[in-house]
């Protein structure tokens, strides 16, 4: 069974940095795609940045040129950088096994997996 657990959220300054980490377990194979997307109070979960197992990323327009998805030893990454107030949000890490391409990568009815949530906070 595929077991996700987000950690690194935390409470940042406007400008600051922050670093998500989710290890992925009980999946073996080498196909897959993960992501992380994120919800605001009274907002919708939007996709942040996904990648696949054969190295494509895609990016929303908000965070492009300051968040980096990376996935190392089955650990899925999200750096964030020069982080804004809107990007205070909870963010979720989420999984599903084959290689998605395209647009797709970035929509969250592709995942059937998901982990529980880290709350990101930044202040202006």
């Amino acid at each position: 069974q595929v077991h996700l657990v987000e950690s690194g959220g935390g409470s940042v300054q406007a400008g600051g940095s922050l670093r998500l980490s989710c290890p992925l377990s009980g999946y073996t194979y080498k196909a897959y795609s993960m992501g992380w997307f994120r919800q605001a109070p009274g907002k919708e979960r939007e996709g942040v940045a996904c990648i696949n197992s054969d190295g494509d990323t895609l990016y929303a327009d908000s965070v492009k040129d300051r968040f980096t998805i990376s996935l190392d030893q089955n650990i899925l990454y999200l750096q964030m950088n020069n982080l804004k107030p809107e990007d205070s949000a909870m963010y979720y890490c989420a999984f599903r096994g084959g290689v998605v391409i395209g647009p797709s990568l970035l929509s969250r009815s592709c995942y059937p997996y998901w982990g529980q949530g880290t709350r990101v906070t930044v202040s202006s």
